[in-house]
């Protein structure tokens, strides 16, 4: 059983770290941990699954592998990375994920993603990380209650993954921070950070195009109009409700006979689709023409309904990948934010908020592992191996952290083939003298 070179852990923990090396250090020149070295101790933390920075520690000052893994050559303490990494600017970690997602390209691998149109499908959606009633920085989002007045403070993130509709595996991209000057209401902070990721999108992977998907919070036309200037394409759900205009025309063009209704029947389940192209979003921007799909899956004693708009000109060919693709939306919340919540990787664990930029290195770094963690799941035919010999993720990191601490190793590769094929401890008996 082989890791695929381009793709091994050790490989994308090689370049990750020559990323890392890049990153501006204006510390003094006598500083005694490097930036690469805590850049790699936090990413070592969140690669290996470890509950929290004092787990981390713990191992710091005898587990070699360390080194000889993750080409670290002075752990720092959890104190010292913490303000170490306090002083990073996030954007230098962004360098990193393009050059893994380069390395999937280069591998043939991201062909696999490919979508309508040549297209690459993303989804894009908010969440939390942070919060706390007492931590807080200059940064971080308020809410106050109206009855005690308390205020909570927190942080949020704008995600991004390509996804497909028949892979399991998501491609996390460069989350965009949400901070507190962005605005004062959820949805305002998570348009202007949407804004902000869709320009670093296009800067990152200029040759490649993409297809935003996203909830129903999306389809308003200064965001349609930005993710038209990138050229991007779109599928996003809509909503009756917030798009009275919109549905009223569509009602009308039914009665006019100008929509195309469709049916296809698989494995005992209706797909019924209504569509109608070229309708004004609202009344407000009546420049901004939008292609509208609505759909029902009948199956046994069950009827799900959705609605999107799109770009794309719908048509009988086309319309079922449209519904695919809308749907699939939810990786970013399933396949990404509950992964990290729920195996293993600590989304939701305060590992430190710092005074500038800790909190947000931090999550970039979780969301990097999580990235080369996806890619070997994806393309390494060793990581699936041992995946499947253990069953879920959280006993294949229970038993990576188990091996770390007990037996030295030259790579991952070597570690994960230990698991695989097994492995024997040498034991030393001492004579007494």
């Amino acid at each position: 059983m082989a890791a695929n070179k381009l793709l091994s852990a050790d490989r994308l923990f090689a370049l990750v770290r020559a990323n890392f090396e890049q990153v501006t250090d204006q510390r003094a020149e006598n500083a005694k941990i490097s930036i690469p070295d805590a850049l790699m101790s936090g990413f070592a933390v969140f690669s290996l699954k470890d509950p929290s920075l004092l787990a981390f520690d713990e191992r710091r000052t005898t587990d070699s592998n360390l080194g000889s893994i993750y080409g670290i050559e002075k752990v720092p303490g959890d104190t010292q990375m913490r303000t170490i990494l306090d002083g990073v600017d996030p954007v230098e970690v962004r360098p990193a994920f393009r050059d893994v997602v380069r390395q999937l390209q280069r591998s043939k691998e991201l062909d696999r993603f490919v979508f309508l149109g040549g297209s690459y499908l993303t989804s894009l959606d908010g969440t939390g990380y942070f919060s706390s009633k007492t931590i807080h920085c200059a940064s971080c989002m308020q809410k106050v209650n109206k009855k005690t007045g308390e205020v909570t403070y927190y942080h949020q993130l704008m995600g991004g993954v390509i996804i497909h509709p028949n892979l399991r595996e998501v491609i996390p991209l460069m989350p965009e921070p949400i901070l507190k000057q962005d605005g004062e209401s959820k949805n305002d902070c998570e348009r202007n950070a949407a804004k902000r990721f869709l320009a670093q999108l296009k800067q990152d992977y200029p040759d490649l195009t993409f297809t935003i998907t996203e909830d129903a919070l999306s389809p308003n036309a200064p965001h349609i109009r930005e993710l038209k200037k990138h050229g991007f394409h779109y599928i996003l759900g809509v909503k009756e409700g917030d798009h009275e205009h919109l549905f009223e025309q569509v009602a009308l063009a039914r009665q006019e006979g100008r929509a195309t209704e469709y049916e296809r029947r698989s494995g005992g389940v209706v797909h019924r689709f209504s569509f109608v192209n070229q309708l004004p979003l609202n009344k407000s921007n009546p420049d901004i023409l939008v292609n509208f799909v609505e759909y029902w899956e009948i199956g046994k004693g069950k009827t799900q309904h959705f609605c999107w708009v799109t770009d794309f000109t719908v048509t009988k060919m086309n319309v079922f990948t449209i519904m695919r693709g809308g749907r699939a939306r939810w990786k970013v919340e399933n396949e990404t934010f509950n992964t990290l919540k729920n195996q293993g990787y600590q989304f939701e664990h305060n590992f430190g908020h710092g005074k500038k930029n800790l909190s947000v290195v931090f999550a970039a770094l979780m969301m990097l592992a999580f990235l080369v963690d996806q890619v070997q799941q994806l393309a390494c035919e060793l990581f699936q191996a041992v995946l499947e010999k253990k069953g879920s993720r959280k006993r294949l990191w229970e038993h990576m952290r188990a091996l770390f601490k007990t037996l030295e190793f030259k790579s991952m590769t070597q570690l994960f083939e230990a698991i695989f094929y097994g492995y024997k401890a040498k034991v030393v008996i001492l004579s007494p003298t």
